[in-house]
């Protein structure tokens, strides 16, 4: 299950967006850990064929695809020295696959700022040096820690220094691992390490109705929302799927209609590994129907007819939409 963690400066409006996105949370009949932490919220993607695809097929259960958000404490600065919640909010955010930073863009002399002024590109560089100090924190331990195997020529590790030295110096520049340009096979090397400034950052602009024009830089991805009327959530999640390249294919049947996560360009055999681990190597076909067409069709037996039902082979590269029937 995806998990996004979502961050910010105290009072700009991060619980608030918690909070509405956790009435949304799906049921606790088809995810019964979704009310073990009250900071930790399941919600479903936004996806308007799972219902269509259910009352096609009759089925008993729908189960939507979902996110983890993780209300993380407000960060000040000094969190990377453990001020404020400081150590706890970034042992959280080092087991998210990405982050929604929250920033205020909103006026609301009720609700005091940390820096008594509404300046969102400052704000932003407040968290993100925290998570570069952090980062280097990491990094330099880790340099430190692998001496003994550098002097005893392990190329592996000398390999591995060497990404650490790239990053170390980005660091000290004040910027963010994501502008080292490692490559994947780097990335790999220090994968352990759950750098913060590794992790895909969605910036969430908060707003108001006051405020809707408001015009701020942001560095990546971002989103508009306004938490008083609940708008831009579906746009949110949906970002963070674009953010982490996923896409999501659909199995239905009377049992049960369901989406399924995956990295788009996945091929037929590594998508069946959403379901069960054993569809890899298993795979001997996939049977292939867009899911508009089915519907369509009105039924199996009419799409098979009309040759809407393609069988796919292991080189398959699987689409957004498409309802599939695995065969083992």
């Amino acid at each position: 299950m995806l998990k996004i963690g979502i961050v910010g400066l105290p009072n700009v409006g991060k619980s608030t967006l918690f909070n509405v996105l956790t009435k949304k949370s799906v049921p606790a009949e088809n995810y019964p850990f979704c009310t073990i932490d009250p900071s930790v919220g399941i919600v479903p993607v936004p996806d308007e064929r799972i219902q269509k695809l259910s009352e096609f097929s009759k089925s008993r259960k729908t189960i939507p695809a979902v996110i983890e958000f993780v209300d993380i404490a407000g960060l000040v600065t000094g969190a990377s020295k453990g001020e404020g919640l400081g150590n706890k909010f970034l042992s959280n955010i080092r087991e998210a696959d990405a982050i929604a930073h929250v920033v205020r863009a909103f006026r609301d002399n009720s609700v005091i700022h940390v820096a008594n002024q509404i300046d969102p590109s400052r704000d932003i560089g407040v968290i993100n040096l925290e998570l570069i100090l952090a980062d280097m924190e990491i990094v330099s331990k880790r340099i430190t820690s692998i001496q003994k195997d550098i002097k005893k020529g392990d190329k592996e590790i000398i390999k591995e220094k060497a990404i650490l030295k790239k990053l170390e110096k980005v660091f000290e520049e004040g910027k963010m691992a994501t502008e080292a340009g490692l490559n994947e096979e780097e990335k790999f090397k220090i994968k352990s390490l759950n750098l913060l400034t590794l992790k895909p950052i969605l910036y969430v602009l908060n707003t108001s109705e006051a405020n809707e024009n408001v015009d701020v830089e942001l560095p990546g991805l971002s989103v508009k929302i306004d938490p008083v009327f609940e708008s831009g959530f579906d746009d949110l999640i949906k970002k963070n799927y674009e953010l982490l390249g996923l896409e999501t294919f659909l199995t239905t049947g009377e049992d049960e209609t369901r989406a399924w996560t995956i990295k788009k360009g996945s091929t037929a055999p590594i998508a069946g590994m959403a379901i069960h681990t054993d569809f890899r190597d298993k795979f001997i076909r996939a049977e292939v129907i867009n899911w508009q067409d089915l519907l369509d069709a009105g039924s199996y037996a009419n799409a098979r007819a009309k040759g809407l039902v393609r069988t796919e082979g292991r080189d398959y590269i699987v689409q957004d939409g498409d309802v599939i029937e695995f065969k083992i």
